[in-house]
């Protein structure tokens, strides 16, 4: 299968040689890839021009944009700017949202191709992130086992279409899947496809980003009720109970600025009723 990855990096110079070595030595290598340098202030970029520029598949572009890092937004952004670099998407089997801090497991690719291939109606497929612990790779647990982690997605270009793509805002590794499984496909992680995640997620996030965890929530139509699990949920994961507050703090600014939602009243309706089953299911 011929496979499409798009990489935004922004100041990844202590990741991105890793990573990129780890992707140049897959068992199934891609047809191309775009590494979107978001207007890096380290040597991001000219490690990429000096360790593999070599290589014919793969490209850097740059793009300006500010400095200020929100999660979801500028992250986005930056892969729907390498996107714009593909004229014809319909050439590759698979799309990939790559980040620049990860190591993969060599058969990787080949794997998350074989999973495509027996079966049609995957639509979105991927594995595990793991962080260093004392010494040990241990499973980064934010998420439940149906989700694939934003870090590393691979979309069927059928379904990738039929999504609309991925919306620059938080909350877009969430909608992605729940407009997937509106549309009837299927998302399947893989076990057995550990990958080491060296930064780990929201390490870096402020009050500002943190409040936009809660906006996301509105913006999927969850409503309060739901929020207010989700909220609980995630900040118990993090093992920072108060971040709960930040997340419905952020789930009210969005609603007294009646910011507009990631999805339609139809699809709302959907997500309310699969985030319902999800926690009804779990209660029994």
């Amino acid at each position: 299968m011929k496979y499409l990855v798009i990489m935004p990096a922004y100041n990844e110079s202590a990741f991105i040689v890793k990573t990129l070595d780890s992707l140049t030595q897959q068992t199934l290598l891609p047809t191309r890839v775009i590494i979107v340098n978001d207007n890096s202030t380290d040597n991001t970029a000219s490690l990429v021009e000096t360790n593999y520029s070599q290589l014919s598949y793969i490209t850097l572009v740059n793009k300006s944009s500010e400095a200020i890092h929100l999660p979801g937004s500028k992250v986005i952004q930056a892969f729907n700017y390498g996107l714009e670099q593909i004229d014809n998407l319909e050439a590759y089997d698979f799309i990939v949202k790559l980040d620049a801090d990860l190591i993969l497991p060599t058969n990787y690719f080949e794997t998350i191709a074989n999973t495509f291939t027996a079966d049609q109606t995957v639509g979105m497929a991927g594995g595990f992130a793991y962080i260093e612990k004392d010494n040990q790779w241990v499973i980064e647990s934010l998420t439940d086992k149906d989700h694939i982690r934003g870090a590393f997605k691979a979309y069927r270009i059928a379904c990738f279409k039929q999504i609309g793509g991925l919306k620059p805002a938080m909350g877009w590794d969430t909608v992605d899947e729940l407009l997937c499984r509106f549309y009837n496909w299927k998302i399947v992680t893989i076990d057995s496809l550990k990958v080491k995640h060296l930064k780990p997620t929201g390490a870096m996030y402020n009050k500002a980003a943190r409040y936009k965890q809660g906006e996301a929530f509105y913006r999927l139509h969850y409503g309060i009720t739901i929020t207010s699990i989700a909220a609980i949920k995630l900040a118990m994961k993090k093992k920072k109970p108060f971040l709960f507050i930040d997340y419905i703090k952020g789930y009210y600014k969005a609603k007294r600025e009646k910011q507009p939602y990631l999805v339609s009243e139809e699809q709302g309706i959907f997500i309310r009723k699969y985030r319902w089953q999800k926690i009804k299911s779990k209660l029994v």
